[in-house]
């Protein structure tokens, strides 16, 4: 597999990490476990949670997994996550020091780790400021119960002070952000993408395939049932299946990866999944797999590198909206600026 820098970290992790959201709820122990051990050896060394996920439990499993697979455990980079509630108090949940320390120290335990290679704030925290969340990352590197830092769900002006505070502060960097990021969802491109390059932070892109949309498990006008994300919620899906169904622009991203996938040999979701990698800042993009079958077609995403004119291709037909100043083309070039005849 094709190894990237995690940030601008001194680590290393795989092109494709696998998400673990679906252990202990869609898929149990033992399929997990079989998950896990498919993508160690396809060469996958990067694994991400979250204590909310399945709350707790997928930590756990993937803890007993660690333990039972020694060998494995010794070149694979764990991520976990802390923001979200995980009691009834006032104080269980949110990024101030007291709900992160003790978020912290059970993630550690669930897992079975002396250190976590990846923690990420699960989401921002309007009520916490934000220089008492940074003081707590740098604490926790330097006490050595994490070893990187990184965010999930910030926006950039969030990006920008988080690193402008530990700049100020000579605090450790944000190594990581996870988004939301697909051929489908691009917003991040706006101003999220340039805050990370600026800092030197990777993208972990998660939902790389919308929710399965990016498959081609989904057909126009025909609600989608059985065992889909949309069919499994009926109210939730009936919602969110109108609202993407009802844009020219879904089916005509669809059909654009259905049209290259064909061409290649390869899958929908494979074509997809190698847009999302080949994406500036991108350091590796989340795979969330419920069986060992979805796990070996996506990992197959790998070994799949699109051509120039195919990436400029599903760029064009994805474009976001960013016709209107200030991120339309008079924005953009209000904002540019360089030496005529210079370098």
């Amino acid at each position: 597999m094709e190894y990237r820098r995690l940030g601008n970290s001194g680590a290393v992790v795989t092109a494709y990490c696998l998400g673990t959201m679906t252990f202990g709820n869609e898929a149990d122990e033992a399929t997990s476990f079989q998950i896990m051990d498919d993508y160690a050896a396809a060469g996958g060394n990067f694994l991400d949670t979250a204590n909310v996920y399945s709350a707790g439990v997928s930590e756990e499993i993937v803890g007993r997994w660690l333990k039972a697979r020694p060998t494995e455990a010794t070149q694979m980079i764990v991520a976990t996550k802390g923001r979200f509630p995980m009691g009834k108090g006032p104080n269980d949940l949110g990024l101030s020091r007291r709900n992160l320390t003790h978020a912290l120290d059970a993630s550690l335990k669930r897992l079975g780790v002396e250190q976590i290679d990846l923690y990420q704030m699960h989401g921002y925290d309007a009520l916490t400021p934000l220089e008492e969340t940074m003081r707590f990352l740098d604490d926790s590197v330097s006490n050595g119960k994490i070893a990187y830092f990184g965010f999930s769900n910030f926006l950039g002006w969030h990006i920008a002070k988080a690193a402008g505070i530990a700049r100020l502060e000579g605090y450790a960097m944000p190594v990581t952000l996870q988004p939301q990021y697909n051929l489908l969802v691009r917003d991040i491109e706006h101003e999220i993408v340039l805050a990370c390059q600026d800092v030197g932070m990777g993208l972990l892109p998660w939902s790389p395939l919308a929710g399965g949309w990016l498959s081609g498990k989904y057909q126009r006008d025909q609600l989608p049932t059985g065992a889909t994300r949309l069919g499994e919620n009926p109210k939730r899906g009936m919602e969110a299946w109108e609202a993407r169904n009802a844009r020219e622009r879904t089916w005509a991203v669809i059909d654009t990866v259905r049209e290259i996938a064909t061409a290649r040999g390869a899958s929908m979701a494979q074509v997809a999944l190698a847009w999302v990698a080949a994406q500036p800042a991108v350091t590796s993009v989340i795979l969330g797999a419920r069986t060992r079958e979805q796990l070996a077609d996506n990992m197959a995403a790998d070994g799949l590198k699109l051509t120039p004119e195919e990436i400029a291709r599903l760029g064009d037909v994805s474009k976001p909206q960013m016709d209107d100043y200030p991120y339309g083309a008079g924005g953009i070039n209000q904002r540019h600026r360089k030496i005529e005849g210079g370098r």
